[in-house]
């Protein structure tokens, strides 16, 4: 990571209790991106995930004697869309470095990286924290220092033999952004909220499949801490973190064991860390190396890579919507409050879902099935929602079918729990399981008298306290199995009564 510079006022909101001072915590983030494509950075080997080890490995990538890189236009296409994304600017010219320290698994023994010269500089995302109690959110802009092409190294397996370690080299020379963040963040919460919308973004354009399980997104994490206004403090790194939830933990963590030691006198040690996920702590791993410790030098085999400022703004014409973008056309078009449009664009596989299910229909009541009814039950069976048992189609022929008159939203809640079990068309299930509303104002009618004949009591409280009309109204719907039209049976309901 870039020399820490002060980039970011303290927010008294964000400092970290300690046992005797408030202490504030400063983050800064370097997210390891792979790219999206077929072949390597400089190689055609295959990237393909989950091939058997060392099958994707072409002479380049094995360092062979007299095999020289040649670049992937691609991944220079992929790595400025990113840039573009972030609002960053673009380098019509940059440099690829050596990067000089012993990999085991990555045979060439240096890194092909950039240094002072990146693809990317400086750009900006913005975050957003909340909804507060009152329903607010709060904006908060993370500055980007840079983003930069480097080769991926292979990965060593150490638990395939009691004696001997096993190296996969697959991923070696798979190409990285890595995307480095000013020291803008302050609080385990933003620290989640950056990478999940970084992974938003990277999905959205198509530059990244964000798939931390995999290893293709991961995050080193520098940690340190200091009392308000005080200089930066010594930072510690926490490397190849693949899950948001165990960032927030790495980071409590860390900034309570720094504050613990500086409380008692001592110093922090400059250093890299791993995160026990097991234990809930972090624990040493090596000393930490600065940037001089690589020897840095352009790399003899590859020319500065120059492009046009029109090959940029090529790129830049075929970018899709983004999340700050879509949300803002749900709010101002669609009458989405800010948090349901938040939850739609989080991710680009809801947001594509929701665009098919909106089409055509009322924005919000798409919203709301998709939000309530879909994504909560998502979130019951701990289910992505490209697994969904129902389709988009599906649940916009159950919104048709609700403003049509067909059926109640009642009804419809049952019609979903249906085709989330067994399937099939909305329309047939209602017609062939007689699940219409009952919309005849005669037998509504009927049944509302008869619940107004069989409790005299609750009529006198009803008349005294309006309010009490909603217990009628819950009673005829019961009766009639959800069925009856719920505005005729209010309507009715309120005129029997003779309550406003």
């Amino acid at each position: 990571m870039t020399e820490l510079v002060e980039a970011r006022e303290t927010d008294p909101k964000r400092l970290i209790p300690g046992a005797t001072d408030d202490w504030e915590v400063i983050i800064g983030l370097e997210v390891h991106a792979q790219v999206a494509s077929n072949a390597k950075l400089f190689s055609g080997a295959s990237t393909q995930f989950g091939s058997e080890p060392n099958n994707n490995v072409s002479l380049v990538d094995a360092a062979m004697p007299g095999m020289l890189p040649v670049i992937n236009e691609e991944c220079v296409a992929q790595a400025v869309r990113t840039g573009l994304g972030l609002n960053a600017e673009i380098n019509l010219r940059s440099v690829f470095d050596r990067k000089n320290y012993f990999y085991p698994d990555l045979p060439q023994g240096y890194q092909i990286s950039q240094f002072k010269d990146p693809i990317v500089g400086e750009g900006t995302i913005v975050i957003s924290l909340g909804p507060d109690k009152k329903g607010n959110f709060e904006d908060i802009e993370i500055g980007i220092e840079r983003l930069h092409l480097e080769q991926d190294a292979g990965k060593s397996m150490h638990d395939q033999h009691p004696t001997m370690s096993f190296v996969d080299l697959n991923r070696t020379g798979v190409a990285l952004m890595e995307i480095v963040s000013k020291p803008d963040i302050r609080s385990s919460d933003e620290a989640k909220a950056y990478v999940t919308k970084l992974r938003s973004i990277l999905r959205y354009l198509g530059t990244c499949d964000g798939n931390m399980a995999q290893g293709s997104m991961r995050a080193d994490v520098n940690v340190s801490v200091r009392r308000p206004g005080e200089p930066f403090g010594t930072r510690c790194e926490i490397k190849n973190m693949n899950s948001i939830r165990f960032i927030g933990q790495a980071i409590e963590y860390e900034a309570r064991r720094q504050i613990a030691i500086l409380e008692e006198g001592g110093e922090i040690d400059q250093e890299t860390r791993l995160y026990d996920p097991d234990k809930g702590e972090t624990r040493s791993m090596r000393s930490k190396e600065d940037a001089h410790d690589y020897r840095y030098f352009p790399d003899p085999d590859l020319l500065p890579l120059e492009f046009s400022q029109a090959y940029v703004d090529s790129l830049k014409s075929d970018l899709p919507e983004l999340p700050d973008a879509k949300k803002a056309r749900l709010i101002n078009e669609a009458g989405l409050s800010a948090y349901n449009a938040s939850i739609l664009v989080s991710d680009k596989a809801i947001s594509d879902f929701f665009e098919k299910v909106a089409e055509g229909r009322d924005g919000k009541t798409a919203a709301n099935w998709v939000i309530n009814n879909l994504l909560g039950k998502l979130n019951e069976v701990d289910q992505e929602i490209e697994d969904s048992p129902v389709s988009p189609e599906q649940i916009g022929g159950i919104v048709d079918l609700i403003q049509e008159g067909t059926i109640s939203g009642q009804i419809g809640k049952d019609l979903f729990d249906i085709i989330w079990e067994e399937g099939g068309d909305p329309a047939k299930i209602v017609e062939e399981r007689g699940m219409k509303q009952v919309t005849d104002t005669g037998a509504i009618e009927a049944a509302v008298d008869e619940v107004i004949a069989a409790n005299p009591d609750q009529v006198e409280k009803a008349k005294q306290n309006p309010k009490l009309a909603g217990w009628f109204v819950g009673q005829v719907m019961k009766a009639s199995g959800g069925k009856a039209n719920p505005q005729a049976v209010q309507a009715l309901v309120k005129e029997k009564l003779g309550v406003e």
